[in-house]
């Protein structure tokens, strides 16, 4: 690895590092640690450790997060398909677990894809306040909505905007925004070795000029009293300290609130002691930089054009009247606007700030398709019940080989006792927890599973 890092680079490590830079390229020479963050909507993280089948060790900055220990493939496991956990590396948990995100908050992840941070975020909110995840790129974009809707997350939409539209349309908006902004990616050399041809054709004098126009644009889609996170996935000054510095210049109602270190995590540099750094020769992770801002409650809030965006008069409850499997959901959407396009229904939080020209992969949760012969349940409305929430369910063994059978989309039958609830839509679920939707006959579950999230042999 350290054979092919370009000099210019080197020479600029050598500078930040100076006696640390032999400790640093040796680190690079290590295997990256893998790292699993637990869904705490779904269970805590220390349900999670008692019933864990992999070895696990703490990451010090994140409260849900682990190293995996083992060799163990966790994405293979039933529990990943019911959204239990999401695969990321170590301190790029940091970005989500210092955004002091607040049940009930209005939230906005600026730069989304492919949604590990948007995840975290969503399930600070614990099913309450509303999660915006926007990224310009659409294709990206679409495992951003995958991510979201298996982790259980329906009080959120997904926009793949400029962000200086948003701006325009919600200034002072969101209590709490997320920048993960793209940037040279000097701390994933490790772990992504396609980075370093890549930094050497787009190096950061390329990247901070951009960083510092998605900074422009949150700056105004900041609340009075709310705070920004702004991270970066690179070293190089000019990335980080100089954005910060640069922000605090062109914006001075915004201060900096100091980030607490843990875990060999450092202080910012050019006297930025509140920010923090990652290097991997110090951390569990790879390279990554925090700087938290905050709001002047007392800002003015900028002015942005009027928004607006159609819902039925009718809530979800009058939509599908005494519909059977409405009638099995337990749960109500009392706190959502319905919203019905063509036979599809969702489920949008009331007050979100949404447009109807801004281009949009989901607002709100998909609850599922209103047809002739009654409601069809979708896949995300599954991830956000349980054997508790949906009156008819089976509840299989993650070491049944029948679960297995299901997420590869195959027929599915059951012995006798196993089901609860009537025939017809059944939530199947395993240890507990929901996996997708099922329509039962007898002791047979023909698969309705998403067929894009099937699993290959």
């Amino acid at each position: 690895m350290t054979a092919r890092l370009p000099e210019t680079y080197r020479s600029r490590m050598e500078r930040l590092l100076g006696e640390e830079m032999p400790a640093y390229l040796a680190s690079l020479e290590e295997r990256p640690r893998a790292g699993l963050r637990v869904n705490a909507m779904k269970l805590s993280a220390g349900e999670f450790l008692s019933r864990s089948p992999f070895i696990l060790e703490p990451v010090p900055w994140c409260d849900c997060g682990f190293v995996l220990a083992g060799e163990e493939r966790a994405s293979r496991h039933p529990w990943y398909a019911a959204g239990l956990y999401y695969l990321q590396e170590p301190s790029a948990m940091a970005p989500a677990a210092f955004l002091p995100v607040e049940p009930g908050d209005t939230v906005l992840d600026l730069c989304a894809a492919p949604g590990g941070k948007s995840t975290a975020l969503g399930a600070k909110l614990g099913g309450t306040g509303f999660l915006l995840s926007n990224d310009v790129s659409r294709s990206r974009s679409r495992a951003l909505l995958r991510n979201l809707e298996g982790f259980g997350i329906g009080n959120m939409a997904v926009s793949c905007e400029l962000p200086e539209k948003l701006a325009s349309l919600f200034p002072g908006r969101f209590d709490k925004i997320l920048v993960d902004a793209p940037c040279s990616g000097e701390g994933m050399f490790r772990r992504e070795p396609s980075m370093v041809p890549a930094w050497e054709k787009r190096g950061p004098e390329e990247f901070a000029p951009l960083q510092r126009s998605i900074l422009t644009a949150a700056a105004a889609l900041l609340a009075p009293g709310g705070k920004l996170l702004y991270s970066t996935c690179t070293f190089s000054e000019e990335e980080d300290e100089d954005n910060v510095l640069w922000l605090l210049e062109q914006h001075p109602e915004l201060s900096l609130v100091p980030v607490e270190k843990t875990g060999g995590m450092e202080d910012g540099r050019k006297g930025l002691s509140g920010c923090a750094r990652f290097y991997p020769h110090r951390t569990v992770g790879e390279g990554h930089f925090l700087a938290l801002f905050e709001k002047s409650a007392d800002a003015p809030l900028p002015q942005g054009q009027a928004s607006s965006f159609p819902a039925d008069r009718r809530s979800v409850a009058e939509i599908l009247g005494t519909d059977p499997v409405f009638s099995r959901i337990g749960r109500d959407f009392d706190g959502c606007d319905a919203v019905v396009k063509g036979d599809l229904l969702y489920a949008v939080p009331k007050g979100a700030p949404l447009d109807r020209s801004l281009g949009y992969l989901r607002t709100g949760l998909l609850l599922g398709e209103i047809k002739k012969h009654g409601f069809e349940p979708y896949q995300a409305l599954a991830m956000t019940l349980s054997p508790q929430t949906f009156s008819s369910c089976v509840d299989l063994p993650s070491e049944d080989v029948r679960v297995i059978r299901y997420l590869k989309g195959e027929t599915v039958d059951l012995a006798p006792g196993e089901a609860a609830g009537d025939e017809g839509w059944i939530l199947v679920c395993t240890d507990g927890f929901a996996l997708g939707f099922a329509k039962r006959t007898g002791l047979r579950l023909k698969n309705k599973y998403h067929a894009g999230w099937r699993w290959q042999a």
